[in-house]
């Protein structure tokens, strides 16, 4: 069953971006294509959002070559969850627009990255209730490694606890997104978060809204280099495990 949150008025929906083109992860077919368990990426990731979100509203936004590749797998896999598919566009910011098209208002919008798999159930339900109370809601995980800043001229040391590292989903409501997306395109839209926190600022932002950060799941990996794989094929291999000791 979809999840329950307090506004029963905004329906949860998910997005699914799969743009990928196999080049950094040196494979002869899309990234979110190649098989993880038995399964290609991008079928797990999307099992992910079923006990969240209705058939109808998980949207998968795939490049125009690749949908009747999709298709073929679907088949030969047997996959049977329903879920619409549109075209992408050039960029990501273009793309995420595309599969907006489909969507109703109110609404609870999910954007999630399809070759992120192990987004844990619990991160997914914190991003939706977060953005149920607060109108965006972002996951994020510690940062483990120290960190510089370098200049043109120096470098100096960082305090690592000021910073988060940035997951998706990242959940808002239907109508700010769909605000935020009537921007221009800025190579400073890094993800959703980033494009809606620029419509918030470029506007009079009356409820003083911004982005509300929640806790993510440190596994959330996005699979884009062998190495990447490689954590993925340790992670599925050890999946019960991590659901009783790692996720919270």
């Amino acid at each position: 069953m979809p999840l329950k949150h307090k506004n029963m008025s905004k329906p949860n929906t998910v997005i699914i971006v799969a743009g990928g083109n196999g080049k950094r992860m040196q494979a002869e077919i899309p990234k979110q294509f190649i098989l993880l368990g038995g399964k290609p990426i991008l079928m797990l990731t999307i099992e992910k959002f079923t006990v969240f979100c209705e058939p109808k509203n998980i949207i998968l936004v795939l490049p125009t070559l690749q949908i009747e590749q999709w298709k073929l797998l679907c088949k030969k896999h047997a996959y049977t969850i329903e879920h619409h598919i549109v075209a992408g566009g050039e960029t990501r910011f273009e793309s995420v627009k595309n599969g907006l098209k489909l969507i109703a208002t109110p609404a609870l919008v999910a954007i999630h990255d399809g070759v992120r798999p192990f987004v844990s159930e619990q991160t997914i339900q914190r991003c939706f209730e977060q953005a149920a109370l607060h109108d965006t809601a972002v996951p994020v995980i510690d940062c483990y490694e120290s960190i510089r800043e370098l200049s043109a001229t120096e470098n100096k040391a960082l305090n690592r606890s000021n910073y988060k590292l940035v997951q998706t989903p990242q959940v808002f409501d239907a109508t700010l997104l769909l605000n935020a997306y009537e921007q221009a395109y800025s190579e400073s839209f890094t993800d959703d978060a980033s494009v809606v926190e620029s419509y918030l600022n470029a506007g009079t932002n009356e409820n003083k809204l911004q982005i509300n950060c929640v806790e993510g799941n440190r596994e959330n990996i996005k699979i884009t280099t062998p190495y990447d794989m490689l954590i993925a094929e340790a992670l599925i291999q050890n999946n019960d495990k991590i659901n009783n000791t790692f996720q919270q």
